[in-house]
């Protein structure tokens, strides 16, 4: 009897599993990431459009293991921690009815930054200055939320469909910023925006960020990357501390000359000759007049 009302005690704590097929009704075809597919929804709960994403389990599995001995807080947790208007609201995560993870989050119309690259879109003209100090302000508030984002790069920022705001998204390779988890060892991210101390499995910290923020800056100046891009493994990344990148003013003569600097100095091959901190950065770009860059 006593086991029996432990149990429905038990039972009345734990949160109620989710049936993903029941609750929400997706209206939007999945979009799959490295680690995820993700939906816009609409949540029956409440009548909501969200952004439903749900975690590959194999995937995750991976990542997540090596960290199990340190306790790594989940992606959805790191999520929930975000709240800043550069970067995408989490409202819940938590484990399906049939096993699955999922992540229900703000769902912001518009394009990923990667595709406006790509289609070489007008919607950039005039408005880099401000994209990219926006990108500086969502890795300033990860900083000072006490992680580092490991994945900067231009699919995991959105773009309004008017090009005046971007969202930073997806914290699945996201670390707390402790040195037992900035070891060498971990080489996760996208490689062509992959800072040298992680492609040499060095130790790293937040200027990894600062590295993966310059390389997609560069592109969305200059619609190509600083170093040749043919190849997109961990190889080609091999290239961005032993050959030097091509000078952004020699493919955007008319950028702004203060914008290029910063630009080039957080792609320096060295850590230490990087701006320290977002919070520097984002100073930093204050201090550029948008109508001259």
């Amino acid at each position: 009897m006593a086991i029996s009302f432990f149990q429905k005690l038990q039972d009345l704590f734990q949160p109620q599993k989710v049936d993903l097929v029941e609750r929400f009704q997706l209206v939007r075809e999945a979009v799959n990431g490295t680690m995820s597919s993700f939906h816009q929804a609409i949540d029956r709960k409440n009548g909501k459009t969200v952004g439903l994403k749900i975690l590959d389990a194999e995937k995750t599995e991976v990542f997540e293991g090596r960290f199990r001995s340190l306790k790594k807080p989940s992606e959805g947790k790191i999520a929930m921690l975000m709240k800043h208007p550069r970067i995408v609201e989490t409202y819940e995560f938590g484990t399906a009815k049939d096993g699955r993870q999922y992540i229900v989050m703000e769902f912001v119309p518009g394009t990923g930054l990667n595709i406006l690259i790509n289609n070489h879109s007008p919607i950039l003209e005039g408005r880099r200055h401000l994209l990219i100090r926006q990108m500086a302000e969502a890795i300033e508030a990860v900083h000072k939320a006490g992680f580092i984002h490991r994945d900067i790069c231009p699919r995991n920022f959105i773009v309004t469909a008017d090009g005046t705001t971007l969202k930073l998204i997806d914290f699945g390779l996201t670390l707390p910023m402790k040195k037992e988890y900035m070891l060498p060892g971990n080489r996760t991210g996208t490689p062509l925006y992959m800072a040298p101390e992680i492609v040499r499995r060095r130790n790293t910290d937040q200027r990894v960020d600062i590295f993966s923020f310059g390389v997609t800056a560069y592109q969305l100046c200059s619609f190509d990357f600083p170093w040749p891009a043919s190849d997109t493994t961990g190889r080609g990344a091999l290239q961005h501390d032993s050959k030097p990148p091509t000078p952004i003013l020699e493919k955007c003569p008319n950028l702004n000359k203060d914008l290029a600097k910063v630009i080039m100095q957080c792609i320096t091959a060295d850590a230490a000759g990087r701006p320290s901190s977002a919070e520097q950065i984002v100073k930093s770009l204050k201090m550029i007049s948008r109508d001259e860059a």
